[in-house]
């Protein structure tokens, strides 16, 4: 119940690729659930203060503040860049959980959480464009292929001003 945006042959067989409708919504329940797994039982999430601002099919958007314990230069009061890649890394694992999750939308909520055990990063790739001072920053996801097997996202690290500070690309294995 999508719309077709790709055809690909696979196994000389033409299979029809969807994108979610641009309305769809996830279920209260599907959020909290999703909410709950990435901001309570991934600690290192917790760890470097990662919430969750936004969950669409189509893009994830989250927010770090800054605080002490993230500082990589003292001299400069500058986010480490291990927090900028890994923050990325979480928001691009999460952007494929909500595409599962909207591939799926058949299944109760409960069902689709159950999806993401086998989810795991297998490239990373993040290229830091300016130094990370900010009072909080917003991390952005989004898909661009989710196969049967590997997904492939893009991701953006900005200042509270809007501010591009890094971009990232990644790829998951989702089977």
């Amino acid at each position: 119940m999508g719309i077709c945006i790709t055809k690909v042959c696979d196994n000389d067989a033409m299979i029809k690729k969807t994108a979610p409708p641009p309305d769809l919504e996830f279920e209260p329940e599907f959020v909290t659930g999703l909410k709950k797994i990435f901001e309570e039982m991934i600690i290192f999430n917790q760890v470097i203060g990662l919430k969750i601002t936004s969950l669409k099919p189509s893009m994830v958007r989250g927010r770090i503040d800054m605080k002490r314990d993230l500082i990589g230069h003292f001299a400069f009061n500058r986010l480490h860049g291990g927090v900028i890649s890994a923050g990325l890394d979480a928001m691009a694992g999460l952007a494929v959980m909500a595409a599962i999750g909207a591939r799926h939308m058949d299944e109760a909520p409960m069902q689709r959480l159950h999806r993401f055990a086998k989810l795991g990063t297998i490239d990373l790739r993040v290229d830091y464009l300016r130094p990370a001072i900010s009072e909080h920053f917003e991390l952005r996801a989004e898909v661009l292929r989710l196969g049967s097997r590997v997904a492939s996202v893009r991701m953006e690290f900005l200042s509270a001003s809007g501010e591009l500070l890094s971009t990232g690309t990644a790829a998951y294995i989702v089977s």
